[in-house]
């Protein structure tokens, strides 16, 4: 089956001028081939996209049975334990995630949801690349051969991350306090001309009340990463998404970029949701207690209409060893927002501390000899 299904999608990638493979071009609805630029639209693309999800508690308690799934083979690396989909004809290749060497003996096939949705690249691997020789050029305290590092737009992956998002809603029994600002006059001692005398001053004090309630909240498209190859703090910076524009996932899209499985299952991601949940419960119920100040004592939350959907996020990625130590960058592929880890060069830091502490005592004596010759 599996084999059958990847002979339907190579005939429909292949050139039908010349038989190469077609790639996805980023930000348009067609499928290029780069020797004879033959361009051919992809017919789902311009479809209007019906989202539906997928009910949370029956996925569970069936076992998932009924949710379409989909044969994949990817290659694991050994060193940071990142799977992702392999490159055709390639027999060696270096991890997007970690830039280890991997050595192409044979992939894995796995049995995985089907994802539901994607968002396409909107910027091509060109655009992407300058974004990041930008984003290179502003950071404090490089290295002075950071560059020769990333001089190579190939350096640069273009991935389909995988996500979960989850929709519920939220009711919420909370206790806490509520604080009300309020002015008091207090009399207070200093001293004035070498005597010791007593005045008045107005002050804020807080007067302090207990507080319970209920809230609601519906929530919709709470993102969560289902990789655990790439840090949340950078991920969840190349926010926002621009959901609006997602469509039904569609292989054609993946061609010419690769993309990784999940590693975080439904369950696990609903957990990570909750906590994601939980800041924008907390907002809400300050705001139910209102007042100038607000004490969170408990949240009781109770989770209904739980949805979920599987998506596939498009991030151009580079991944480089500096010093024995691996650096990864991540370029929103709608966007052009780069995030990422960087070395800092000692040397320079240094010498940045010496010319404040130079200068410092520069100004230090000249004003010293100033005030000498007054």
């Amino acid at each position: 089956m599996l084999e059958e299904k990847t002979k339907e999608i190579s005939n429909q990638l292949d050139c039908k001028e010349c038989g190469a493979l077609l790639k996805y071009a980023p930000g348009t609805v067609h499928l290029k081939c780069e020797y004879c630029g033959c361009a051919n639209e992809i017919k789902e693309a311009v479809e209007a996209t019906i989202i539906e999800e997928i009910d949370f508690e029956k996925f569970l308690n069936e076992n998932d049975s009924g949710i379409e799934k989909q044969e994949i083979v990817t290659i694991k690396c050994g060193n940071c334990g990142a799977s992702t989909t392999l490159k055709p004809n390639v027999t060696s290749d270096s991890c997007p995630f970690c830039a280890s060497p991997i050595v192409i003996t044979g992939g894995t096939a796995n049995s995985i949801i089907k994802p539901k949705y994607l968002l396409p690249f909107k910027i091509d691997q060109k655009t992407a690349f300058e974004d990041f020789k930008n984003w290179i050029k502003s950071l404090w305290f490089a290295p002075n051969d950071l560059k020769n590092y990333v001089d190579n737009a190939e350096k640069l992956n273009g991935m389909y991350i995988p996500y979960w998002t989850y929709d519920s809603k939220t009711v919420s029994d909370y206790s806490g306090q509520r604080g009300d600002n309020y002015t008091t006059v207090e009399s207070y001692t200093t001293v004035e001309d070498g005597k010791t005398v007593t005045r008045e001053r107005t002050v804020t004090r807080i007067r302090w009340s207990y507080a319970s309630g209920t809230v609601n909240n519906d929530f919709d498209d709470v993102l969560v990463l289902a990789s655990n190859s790439l840090p949340e703090s950078y991920t969840n910076a190349l926010e926002p998404w621009d959901m609006g524009n997602i469509t039904a996932y569609n292989d054609k899209f993946l061609s010419g970029f690769r993309s990784e499985s999940y590693q975080v299952d439904v369950k696990t991601g609903f957990e990570k949701s909750k906590v994601i949940m939980s800041g924008a419960i907390r907002d809400t119920v300050c705001r139910d207690i209102g007042g100038d100040h607000q004490q969170i004592t408990s949240v009781s939350t109770i989770y209904n209409d739980i949805t979920f959907k599987h998506i596939l996020l498009p991030i151009w990625l580079s991944a480089f060893r500096y010093n024995e130590k691996v650096y990864r960058f991540m370029i929103n592929g709608r966007t052009g927002e780069v995030q990422g880890e960087r070395p800092y060069s000692t040397i320079k830091i240094i010498l940045t501390v010496l010319a404040i502490i130079a200068i410092g005592v520069g100004i230090y004596f000249g004003v010293r000899y100033y005030n000498q010759n007054q």
